[in-house]
């Protein structure tokens, strides 16, 4: 009878594990920023890093989201501060000293992984690169979308999109603007995003030992070189797929990829 109730109850602990994986909700950041989370699956952990003016949502219309699940890996994803479901606080001292990624640090931690491979598309490999940095937990990492412009603290487009995101004229960012109105997204958080966006310097990068891949489409011209940032790294591979920055990170090459570097 005994030894029936230890193998019940080793099978409820069994059974809760793996429920576990499969949730989502809210957590209190460092600073009472609530960040809204999503994980799903078992297996060693992937970690999710939207781009600019999306949130998390935005990967599972990606073919490497479903494959992830299917390859047998634990996917968390969430709304970075100012995005989707999570808090969206309006002082520009909420988005500096690295905020975003002390927000994924702390995620983690509530989340107890030990170990993770992190992939960052566009926008969500500035704060990926910055991860790499602070966090030694980190495995692989893959920088998507991304080139070497952030690497510049005076980056000449973020600056741009901050212009027009706080309403004033930048003709070439008259779309992104007016998509950010019609959708209802919070204008001020999103222009706060810009103005106190991480950079990353080449002098940190090239102390970066982990193996990282730095992937774009090959109509991809917006955000600097991915060549030279790949460079700056010395465990850094670089690939290109067919595709602009609006196509790339949905493609089956992309996924492709990815998963063939995750997996080595």
């Amino acid at each position: 009878m005994k030894s029936n109730l230890l193998l019940l109850y080793s099978v409820f602990l069994y059974l809760a594990a793996f429920a576990q994986k499969d949730s989502a909700g809210y957590f209190n950041s460092f600073d009472g920023t609530k960040i809204f989370y999503e994980q799903r699956g078992n297996g060693k952990t992937i970690v999710l890093v939207h781009g600019f003016i999306v949130n998390g949502e935005s990967w599972k219309r990606t073919v490497l989201y479903n494959e992830l699940l299917s390859a047998g890996y634990h996917i968390i994803s969430f709304d970075m501060r100012g995005n989707g479901k999570s808090d969206k606080p309006h002082e520009a001292e909420a988005y500096q000293q690295d905020a975003e990624a002390k927000d994924i640090m702390g995620l983690l931690d509530f989340l107890q992984v030990n170990n993770y491979s992190v992939i960052g598309y566009s926008r969500g490999s500035i704060i990926t690169a910055r991860l790499l940095v602070l966090d030694k937990r980190i495995k692989k990492a893959v920088l998507g979308g991304m080139g070497d412009g952030f690497t510049d603290p005076d980056w000449p487009r973020r600056i741009l999109f901050y212009r027009a995101l706080m309403d004033q004229p930048v003709k070439e960012l008259e779309g992104m603007l007016k998509y950010v109105k019609d959708s209802g997204l919070d204008q001020l958080a999103l222009a706060l995003l810009q103005k106190e966006q991480p950079s990353t310097l080449p002098k940190e990068l090239k102390n970066i030992k982990q193996p990282v891949l730095v992937i774009s489409g090959d109509r991809d011209p917006d955000n600097g070189s991915p060549d030279r940032l790949a460079s700056m790294m010395p465990a850094a591979i670089l690939k290109t797929v067919p595709g602009d920055h609006g196509t790339t990170l949905g493609s089956r090459d992309f996924s492709k990829i990815v998963l063939d570097f995750i997996r080595k």
